[in-house]
């Protein structure tokens, strides 16, 4: 009905709302085979960088279906851990150094010069990814910020 006593939906509305949903499915089903992806276990070496022979101790959690896991990791050892843990030390744990310059005007520019790892993960396994490549592997990128 039109005069105000009620409203209504037509038909593209009707392939809007299922194309939606259709969409909603296919992004789960894609966090779902991630999810089971990144469950992978993986057997590797941890190094910790920062601290040679020093241990270090986090918690993880990537999606929220999963429980919070503690894992203590000591520099040099061997594990066996999930693949979206690997994936986390080798992309995540670094930090930027910054360095500052000027320009051809003379103003300021602020730039990363270089990422720092704090740890890694080497993969003893195959694994057909190239998730595990550590972050300051392929060069130097250099982000620039005028000031």
């Amino acid at each position: 009905m039109i005069n105000g006593l009620g409203a209504i939906k037509f038909p593209a509305l009707y392939k809007g709302e299922i194309m939606a949903k259709k969409e909603n499915i296919s992004v789960q089903a894609s966090l779902k085979h991630q999810r089971e992806r990144d469950r992978q276990p993986v057997r590797g070496k941890f190094i910790f960088h920062e601290v040679p022979g020093g241990s270090m101790s986090f918690n993880f959690k990537k999606y929220k279906e999963d429980d919070v896991e503690r894992f203590d990791m000591v520099d040099g050892e061997i594990y066996t851990i999930p693949l979206g843990v690997a994936k986390h030390l080798n992309k995540n744990c670094s930090y930027p150094v910054h360095s500052f310059t000027l320009d051809d005007n003379g103003r300021p520019l602020q730039k990363i010069g270089q990422m720092v790892r704090r740890c890694s993960f080497q993969s003893l396994e195959f694994i057909d990814t190239d998730d595990l490549t550590p972050v300051g592997s392929a060069g130097i990128v250099t982000v620039e910020n005028v000031l």
